[in-house]
């Protein structure tokens, strides 16, 4: 950390002329303040905003009453702990809104003069970079002191925040001390972090607990010839009854959702609270069975455990059908689909769904490996057999596969030298490696994938008919996004719960992602909401955002093409060709600024500085 006279002169040299020597401060700080710089964050002021008041913040403690109900207690140890240091401690929700603040009377005070009270929203886009808003938004510890604060208000306070998560990881919140910066103690992050941890610990506990609470209520309440079924808080299935376990065997891959689709209905849902801390703790749901016309509805799909989002679509579900049925035998198993649709995914779930699930999943990219190691990367060599192998050998890709599944995607950039050696293995399933003299037997699965019409390649004379008969057992066709487009909704919903992010996609940018072809298809979609999410944080995305996520500009009417700032029409022929190549770079960093800055090979001031004029 910088001293305070040079963090001051590096924060006015950055707001007055947007430069900044990234070799004397933190990168989270220099993410923040591009960051605030971009939302247009006025430097200047940096008092609270929004403050909830009265019913409204009540009803935001009710939201986050399980993390107030553990965190208390610690943070009033802490409070004891930090008494006479001239500190506050805060504990802060999800959104950024200030739960608890609790400290001396006096510092309470001093924060008062700029709104750092209990109820307001303190997060980077409200009031810059802080430590409780950066916290939220890295998910990392951090220490922001004096000028490192982004905005001019909270120059002269020194904050130390520690993100807290639940009993699965997700963020729940963050735990904050903040006082004069005349006041800072170096080891209160210290302090911070070690209690943020003991909140995370008792949480996992509560939850155990609650587990098994949970179980010891279901015994008498699943007592009924009724279709009864107990859900934990967050509506995840942890028990059924003999009734409904007869009328649904898979019941443990199903999730409350699945249910509905499949037109199972509740009747009745009792919530459950703990006897020891009165939090809910679940739910008793009594469901009516479905109608016999929709009883079979996706029930092929039961049995399946497939690692992505399933959708609606019929062209998706027949290809679900298609995994199912291949699953359970030993056959090999070609996939086709153009780049972006999943393939890999697609692989992972039959070999999850296999007899050899509890065997390794062996990935080789035929396309990234140089043709000159191509074959010791599939077949290993033995010690010394050739300058520069490894002292004790190294074992290939096919043998690592053995008794799992082999992945060999994008098959159709094989050398022809491999094809033949490829088609051998295949053959007698068995390997020798380079310069060994015993083969070692084979027990593997082949899946092969690629973007590439195989058949075309053997017209062409680029690969073999004998390797793809061999490997054209059994072909599964992944369709294209826009083939799918009614799963595009589902898609999404998928995306913001697996990066934890807490907001709903607007109607309106929902109808312009399914106008939208999706050349990249998922991989592109996930793209885009990757650097919408980056953008926007925790805020709700509007239409401004769109123009700038995908290098097509179908998305914009051509009203809003015209007006974008750094429109190609205004831009010289130079400019457009460094725009395309900073969306291309981030693209493929999946919107990090940082890894495509590298990429481009320029400094990460030159690359922000583009995305500023760009409006990127």
């Amino acid at each position: 950390m910088v001293d305070g006279a040079m963090s001051k002169r590096l924060w006015k040299q950055f707001i007055q002329e947007g430069v900044l020597d990234s070799s004397r401060i933190n990168k989270r700080i220099i993410e923040s303040w591009y960051r605030c710089q971009h939302s247009g964050v006025n430097p200047h002021s940096g008092e609270g905003r929004e403050i909830l008041t009265g019913k409204s913040f009540l009803q935001k403690k009710e939201e986050n009453s399980v993390l107030l109900d553990i965190a208390l207690p610690y943070l009033d140890k802490l409070n004891q702990h930090m008494k006479g240091s001239r500190s506050t401690v805060l504990l802060i929700d999800l959104q950024g809104y200030v739960l608890v603040m609790k400290g001396d009377a006096e510092i309470l005070g001093r924060a008062r003069k700029i709104n750092f009270v209990e109820g307001v929203k303190w997060t980077e886009d409200e009031v810059g970079t802080n430590a409780i808003g950066t916290a939220l938004r890295t998910g990392e510890p951090i220490n922001v002191k004096g000028a490192e604060h982004y905005s001019i208000a909270s120059h002269v306070w020194t904050c130390s925040a520690a993100p807290v998560r639940d009993d699965q990881g997700n963020l729940v919140g963050v735990l904050n001390v903040s006082s004069p910066v005349q006041h800072y103690h170096p080891h209160t992050l210290a302090t911070v972090v070690s209690t943020a941890y003991a909140i995370e610990h008792q949480w996992s506990l509560r939850e155990q607990q609650d587990q098994l609470e949970l179980m010891q209520r279901s015994i008498d309440l699943l007592q009924t010839n009724q279709l009864m079924a107990i859900f934990n808080r967050r509506k995840q299935m942890v028990c059924v009854n003999q009734a409904f376990q007869s009328a649904v065997p898979e019941w443990s891959n199903l999730n409350l959702a699945d249910l509905r689709e499949y037109g199972y209905r509740e009747r009745l849902c009792t919530p459950l609270y703990s006897a020891r801390h009165s939090q809910l703790i679940g739910y008793c749901i009594q469901f009516e069975a479905p109608s016999k016309s929709t009883s079979s509805k996706k029930f092929y799909t039961r049995s399946l455990h497939f690692p992505g989002e399933t959708g609606i679509s019929k062209v998706f579900q027949q290809t679900l059908r298609e995994i199912e049925l291949v699953a359970h035998s030993d056959a090999d198993i070609y996939i086709h689909g153009e780049t972006g649709t999943g393939k890999e995914v697609i692989a992972r779930a039959i070999h999850q769904n296999s007899s050899r699930k509890n065997g390794p999943f062996i990935t080789v990219n035929c396309g990234a490996i140089p043709p000159s190691l191509m074959e010791s990367e599939l077949f290993g060599y033995v010690r010394g057999a050739f300058t520069g192998a490894r002292r004790h050998g190294h074992k290939g890709k096919l043998e690592q596969a053995n008794h799992g599944t082999l992945f060999l995607d994008e098959i159709g950039e094989i050398p022809p030298a491999m094809q033949v050696a490829l088609l051998r293995v295949l053959q007698e399933r068995e390997v020798i490696p380079l310069g060994g003299m015993k083969a070692i037997p084979l027990d593997i699965r082949v899946i092969t994938a690629t973007h590439h019409d195989l058949r075309e390649l053997v017209q062409q004379g680029n690969f073999r008919e004998d390797l793809f008969y061999r490997l054209f057992v059994f072909p599964i066709n992944v369709p294209s996004l826009r083939e799918r487009k009614e799963d595009i909704p589902y898609l999404v919903k998928y995306y913001c719960r697996q990066k934890n992010w807490p907001v709903e996609i607007p109607d309106e940018i929902m109808n312009k992602f399914i106008q939208y072809d999706w050349p990249g298809n998922i991989r592109e979609l996930f793209n885009a909401l990757e650097r919408m999410r980056i953008f926007c944080g925790d805020e709700s995305p509007d239409l401004s955002h769109l123009p700038p996520l995908f290098a097509s500009t179908d998305l914009s009417s051509p009203g809003e093409q015209s007006n974008s700032i750094g429109g190609s029409n205004t831009l010289t022929l130079r400019e457009q060709i460094q725009k395309e190549k900073i969306i291309q770079a981030l693209q493929k960093t999946g919107g990090n600024a940082t890894q495509a800055a590298r990429l481009m090979n320029i400094p990460r001031s030159t690359f922000y500085r583009r995305l500023q004029k760009f409006n990127l």
